[in-house]
């Protein structure tokens, strides 16, 4: 997990990199951002599925053969296409992760918890996978940043070296998977393979509620990492690609933080902590672009990390504790699905409103319509944290 996701972000600080050498405009920068987004909608289509029906295994190893493959492309790219292509096979590998990688650290959490003996543990166990799968996740989505920025800092062409680093984490990640200690789950045979992922009909409210508040915390973090290095060099004049990358890393660094902090919390009150953040981490934006504050941006990227990690781990909890093993990694497919969406669309509106009408009102727009979003999550939340408060 931790692998795949350092090689999700790891391209971030070096965009600038490539578009000095091969030129493009911040719109297309975006589109090479949705591509990624598209790779990992595509591949939660099957991916879901095919691990609860085949098992975990014959969906990591094709996906961590994609995420080699991309860094191949990455280290010789010298057009917008390879870029693209790069993206396409970086997202086919995240969506495996996070759909039958997420799965198959609970299933291991699990196994150990019945060999130690801790059969009645159930759902402390769940919830102890769910948190190692989620900050697993964001933990490598910040190395990835931290990574690259530090090195091509340091070296006069870092390019090759971040994917040859990376590389060898994804090998070592290939041996992790072979020695994987769980099987094949017992999940449904019947209907199609290719389909929208899904959670059972009795789970559907908790994937809906997980998907309120993680959409909006997803969307955040994704703004901030295809547009954040260029609101540091053209509106806030900082051309530093170390702190580009170091602030993707306190993005991730703060959501894995806030998940340990709010771990012991019911899955709805995580949730609507999540969609506070979020909302917070709207207004600093705005307040980052209207004073041209580093200091503000910072604050801003930190709230939208939290406000994922606690969607993310909110989400998660719900279904780890009711969805069966099952169709779990089906419905982990699924709750991705709803938050990468917004992820991928909004971010790319926004790039394309800041060609046209300058990264000031590209980014306020942005931000008040990630404030909505948040603001509705949070409401939704608590308006069936209320209903099931009157029931008890």
């Amino acid at each position: 997990m931790t692998a795949v996701f350092v090689l999700s972000n790891s391209p971030t600080p070096l965009y600038v990199l490539w578009q000095e050498d091969i030129g493009f405009s911040r719109g297309t920068l975006t589109v090479i951002f949705a591509c990624y987004i598209l790779g990992l909608l595509g591949s939660l289509l099957v991916s879901g599925v095919v691990s609860d029906r085949l098992g975990r295994k014959p969906v990591l190893l094709p996906a961590l053969g994609l995420a080699l493959a991309a860094c191949l492309i990455f280290a010789t790219a010298e057009s917008v296409t390879a870029l693209i292509i790069a993206r396409f096979f970086t997202g086919l590998a995240v969506g495996a992760a996070v759909s039958a990688g997420m799965a198959a650290v609970t299933d291991v959490a699990a196994a150990t918890g019945t060999a130690d003996g801790a059969g009645g543990a159930g759902a402390s166990r769940a919830r102890l996978g769910a948190l190692l799968a989620s900050c697993a996740m964001v933990l490598g989505a910040g190395l990835g940043p931290l990574l690259s920025g530090v090195l091509s800092e340091t070296l006069s062409a870092p390019i090759v070296p971040v994917f040859a680093v990376e590389a060898v984490a994804l090998a070592t990640a290939v041996v992790v998977v072979l020695r994987l200690p769980i099987g094949r789950p017992a999940g449904p045979r019947r209907g199609p393979w290719l389909r929208p992922p899904r959670a059972p009909r009795e789970n559907r409210t908790e994937l809906a509620l997980g998907i309120a508040v993680f959409g909006p915390g997803i969307t955040a973090t994704s703004f901030v990492l295809s547009l954040g290095p260029s609101l540091l060099s053209g509106l806030l004049h900082s051309d530093s690609r170390a702190l580009a990358g170091g602030m993707a890393f306190l993005m991730f660094l703060v959501a894995t933080a806030a998940q340990f902090l709010v771990r012991r919390l019911r899955p709805h009150a995580i949730l609507l902590a999540g969609a506070a953040s979020t909302l917070a981490g709207a207004a600093a934006l705005v307040w980052a672009v209207c004073a041209s504050s580093v200091a503000a941006l910072l604050a801003a990227a930190a709230l939208a990390g939290a406000g994922q990690g606690m969607g993310q781990l909110g989400g998660l909890s719900l279904l780890n504790s009711t969805v069966p093993r099952a169709r779990l990694a089906e419905a982990n497919a699924a709750l991705n699905v709803g938050g990468y969406l917004p992820a991928g669309t909004l971010p790319v509106a926004a790039g394309y409103l800041s060609d046209a009408t300058g990264l000031t009102a590209g980014a306020t727009t942005f931000a008040g319509v990630l404030a909505a979003l948040a603001l509705a999550g949070g409401l939704v939340v608590l308006g069936r944290r209320a209903r099931a408060g009157q029931r008890t």
